[in-house]
């Protein structure tokens, strides 16, 4: 215990003279945080719209009132023809126009008005999403005015309610808001790159400054160089974890109802497969540079196939296949289900299974490799 505790000075009194190690370990996850927080988001608002309004009739105004009302759509161009919101979209100015014919009014009295709603397609997740919104608003309008038309012609509009009605609720995250997702993803995403990358750096630091070799001519074990390095990372990772939790929570109101304990048991689960794969990329590089290439190499696959940006429904079988031996994958429906469901062990214990035969064969692998390269 005495050289194992000597060993684990020794690395926190490194990492304290490191700037860069200290930036890396309480800065990057903060910047992160805040970037994909607030840059990584599905929800769409404020889209600039043009308007060819050929009309200029009451109700044409009151089209576009309903299309102004909703978060989608901000009116941000009025055009006079269709050759210039055409220019609008291709220049990227205008993401989305509505084209109002000269005789809408007329065409609306008779029950057979069309308007065009044009949409800029190049980019599918935001066209989508604002199709969507488009078509909900046109007929909710639509509706709207035929419920008027009755009420004018006398019926009685209550006799003509449908005789089903579907009345939605969202559980967990009534708002829709993206941030409730992407904040626990990327608790995940820093505690596995900066675990595998740290660790990685450390032992080959070790070998670079020759240090390695003084080492191991000394009475300490080999296991026991292998967690005193491990060990400060993992408390390091831990205070990264407790860090991203509070910003997220008291900063982007991303609610912790699961147990605190728990939480911490599953990343410390997911520690074991970032540590593993850092152990290894230190096994097989001889410099800082290779070591960041290898752990990479892995990062990346990993991140694109964990679910992190992209659903996994949406891959390939191919790619949907693969993603099951990325422990990232596991881990990231824990801490969602833990932070934003509240549930227990009972509902999250295949995942926590996995990860954990994961990290434990990772990291088992890992550390019987750098034994024989010690030896």
């Amino acid at each position: 215990m005495t050289r194992l505790a000597s060993i684990i000075r020794k690395e926190f009194i490194q990492i304290r003279r490191d700037k860069r190690t200290l930036v890396i370990i309480l800065v990057i996850p903060i910047m992160q945080l805040f970037l994909l927080g607030y840059s990584a988001t599905t929800d769409i608002r404020n889209v600039p719209l043009a308007v060819l309004d050929q009309c200029r009739c009451a109700e044409s105004r009151a089209l576009l009132d309903a299309y102004r009302a909703a978060d989608y759509f901000r009116l941000a161009y009025s055009v006079q023809s269709e050759a210039e919101l055409r220019a609008l979209i291709e220049r990227g100015d205008a993401r989305a126009g509505i084209l109002i014919p000269p005789d809408y009014n007329v065409a609306l009295a008779r029950g057979e008005a069309q308007v065009a709603f044009i949409l800029d397609g190049s980019d599918a997740a935001a066209g989508s999403t604002a199709l969507s919104a488009a078509t909900l608003i046109g007929q909710q309008h639509a509706t709207s005015l035929m419920i008027e038309k009755l009420e004018r012609s006398g019926l009685n509009v209550e006799s003509l309610q449908p005789p089903l009605e579907v009345r939605t609720r969202v559980w967990y995250n009534p708002d829709l808001v993206s941030s409730y997702f992407m904040i626990p993803g990327v608790i995940g995403m820093i505690l596995f790159a900066i675990t595998a990358v740290l660790t990685a750096s450390a032992i080959v630091r070790e070998r670079e400054r020759g240090t390695i070799e003084q080492l191991i001519v000394t009475p300490i074990r080999p296991w026991e160089l292998v967690v005193g390095k491990i060990i400060p990372y993992v408390l390091l990772a831990f205070v990264d974890t407790l860090e991203v939790l509070a910003i997220g929570h008291w900063w982007f109101g991303v609610p912790v109802r699961g147990d605190l304990t728990l939480i911490l048991a599953c990343s410390g689960l997911l520690l074991l497969s970032g540590l593993g794969i850092g152990l290894f990329a230190s096994t097989i590089a001889n410099t800082q540079q290779e070591a960041m290439l290898t752990v990479w190499m892995t990062l990346l696959p990993s991140i694109f196939l964990s679910g992190f940006f992209f659903p996994l429904e949406a891959m390939p079988k191919v790619l949907q296949g693969i993603s099951y031996i990325v422990p990232l994958r596991y881990y990231l429906v824990i801490i969602r289900s833990l932070l934003i469901k509240g549930v227990g062990l009972a509902a999250i214990w295949p995942e926590t299974l996995a990860l954990a035969v994961f990290g434990l064969l990772i990291l088992g692998a890992a550390a019987v490799r750098f034994r024989k390269r010690l030896d």
